[in-house]
């Protein structure tokens, strides 16, 4: 057994998530931590919203309510989306508690004890007429590397190169498009140059593991090539105070928001583990050195897991070019893997919550199954390349391989049973196909498993798919259905015990991908409970709330995960009852295609 992290990113608070959201973040790594969990190890799965910066404060001023109102509207939306969607988090929490303002203090007063964080003057854009700072992200110009007309003021989403508002030609605000004035500030940054020839090691370890992918390792590394200083506060209003005397007490300045998001990976760890009242439980997966970490994001947020983060915790352990030693916390693992997806589209166009090009994932699971989705995700997602969102593709996979495919298998086997013996028959002798079907199920848990342990869930759920195909075959050979006399009766129960068999396998192969019906073909075939245990939301009470943002009780996603089904084949309980299934999956009309093209084209 291994202690295994599920670092997964944090949605941002000044909205609900789309689709294409949970097709970098949520999905994937739901179906890792559900696999890791099977294969026996102890796994660990922490997030939640990020609910400070600029965006809240301007998505809060068109609503008309504070910032702390829109954080918690969305939160309450944020959550209830995932645990619909069956994202099995043992604690999704909020970057607004006082646990969590508490450990980024601890982590920034540390890194500037270790000396690096230093202040500096710089220039920091304002929106000339209200005053307000603008984020290097709602600022917009020309790329002076590339010449991308629509660069951002902290990264050019064409060439990958990071910015600074000051750098772009022709910058002008994403809010209403004026030409921001800049002032000079002043501001705590984080010495990257100082940091560098460490950073730089650790990234080359972890290219010479060969685990992480190729895009994310590439460019991870070519970042290193012009680091910087990188301011670390803002003048903003919103957002963690700094800890510093002279700085805490300027109710303008607050720490950077990508500064504390990072570090909810830890504060959550920790909460979980006082929430469970094993308060230095946490330790297991962030101290040991033989814990494994594994960080889901899409790849816009690369730069923040793979060279922020990273450098936030070489500093507080004290190993940079100015030593150090590390705080209160001990020292700390660095990620094992940044796992980040590529970007998805949606009939071929950017998600755009503005344009209303856009489905939000309560608008989806209010119309189609969670499993329907979490498998076109999983089969056609954004996995190493960006991938396009279709309705009629969306249609196609659900009704010719979940409803036509799995679906069929599942429900033509249990009706044969139901209709010829009411329950799961013993099995005589076997015959060649029925041991060569039972091999080639059994050889899945080796495939699949080390795909989706390798972050390879397209290929691990194609096969998990090809192996549901060789039992179709199998059934189709064998023809159980054309058995009618009493000489064949006991070769009919042996066909159908072993088709029972190889279903609850694939049963097993499919439900880190497909958890919801998991549990539906695991109680067709005799079952009782869930299959896979599923998330839960509970309402809590904030551990101290004099010192976050006020916050009292507000609701987590957590979950007991103790009952999850083992990696492995687990024979057929015969005599176990066998009634006339329903369908597992919802077959889908092609007018939906129509429908849904019809209701985005009108929003």
């Amino acid at each position: 057994m291994t202690h295994v992290l599920s670092a997964v990113a944090w949605p941002y608070a000044n909205g609900p998530r789309h689709i294409g959201h949970v097709a970098g973040f949520g999905v994937p790594s739901d179906v890792f931590s559900r696999y890791m969990r099977m294969a026996g190890h102890d796994v660990l799965m922490v997030s939640g919203t990020d609910e400070h910066g600029t965006p809240i404060l301007v998505a809060a001023d068109s609503e008309g309510v504070s910032a702390r109102e829109l954080a918690d509207k969305n939160n309450a939306i944020i959550v209830n989306d995932l645990v619909d969607l069956g994202l099995s988090y043992d604690l999704f929490t909020r970057t607004t508690t006082g646990n969590h303002y508490q450990v980024v203090q601890e982590l920034f007063t540390t890194v500037h004890r270790n000396g690096y964080l230093v202040e500096q003057t710089a220039q920091a854009a304002i929106s000339p007429s209200t005053g307000r700072t603008l984020p290097d992200r709602y600022i917009e110009g020309t790329c002076p590397i590339c010449g991308y007309a629509d660069a951002r003021g902290d990264q050019c989403d064409n060439c990958g190169n990071q910015l600074d508002p000051t750098d772009l030609i022709n910058p002008r605000s994403k809010i209403n498009g004026e030409t921001p004035a800049f002032v000079e500030t002043q501001h705590f940054f984080l010495d990257l140059p100082a940091l560098a020839e460490a950073l730089t090691d650790y990234l080359k370890g972890r290219e010479s593991s060969g685990t992480w992918r190729p895009n994310v390792i590439k460019f991870s590394l070519n970042l290193i090539e012009d680091l910087k200083p990188r301011a670390m506060t803002r003048d903003i209003d919103w957002g963690i105070p700094v800890p510093i005397d002279g700085w805490r007490e300027q109710p303008t300045k607050r720490l950077y928001v990508w500064f504390d998001a990072v570090i909810g990976y830890l504060s959550a760890s920790i909460e979980w583990a006082r929430r469970l009242g094993e308060p230095d439980r946490w330790r297991e997966w962030w101290n040991d050195p033989e814990a494994l970490s594994y960080y889901f994001m899409g790849k816009d947020n690369i730069v923040f897991h793979a060279q922020i983060w990273p450098a936030e915790l070489i500093a507080y352990n004290g190993e940079g070019a100015r030593g150090g030693e590390p705080g209160e916390f001990g020292r700390l693992n660095l990620p094992t893997e940044v796992v980040s997806s590529e970007f998805m589209t949606m009939e071929s166009k950017q998600f755009s919550t503005s344009r209303g090009h856009v489905i939000l994932v309560g608008d989806f699971l209010a119309r189609y199954q969670p499993d329907a989705l979490r498998y076109f995700i999983c089969a056609a997602g954004p996995e190493t390349s960006d991938a396009d969102f279709t309705w009629a593709d969306f249609v196609q996979r659900t009704n010719s391989e979940l409803v036509a495919g799995w679906g069929n298998l599942v429900n033509r086997t249990a009706t044969m049973i139901a209709k010829s013996f009411g329950e799961v028959p013993p099995a005589g002798d076997l015959e060649e196909i029925d041991e060569a079907v039972l091999a080639a199920v059994r050889a899945g848990f080796d495939t699949v498993g080390d795909l989706i342990g390798r972050h390879r869930q397209r290929a691990a759920v194609a096969e998990a798919m090809r192996v549901v195909g060789e039992v179709n075959k199998y059934l189709t050979a064998t023809e159980p259905y054309k058995m009618k006399g009493d000489d064949e009766r006991e070769r009919l129960g042996t066909v159908l015990h072993i088709a029972a068999q190889c279903v609850l396998d694939c049963n097993t192969l499919l439900s880190p991908f497909l958890p919801h019906s998991s549990t539906k073909v695991w109680q067709a075939f005799g079952g009782e409970g869930d299959f896979q245990p599923m998330p839960s939301t509970d309402y809590v009470e904030d551990l101290e709330p004099e010192l976050g943002a006020g916050l009292f009780t507000y609701p987590i996603i957590t979950g007991d995960y103790s009952a999850t089904p083992t990696w492995a084949s687990r024979p057929v309980t015969v005599g176990a009852k066998v009634d006339k299934p329903s369908p597992i999956f919802t077959k889908l009309d092609p007018s939906v295609v129509d429908e849904e093209r019809a209701r985005l084209a009108a929003s």
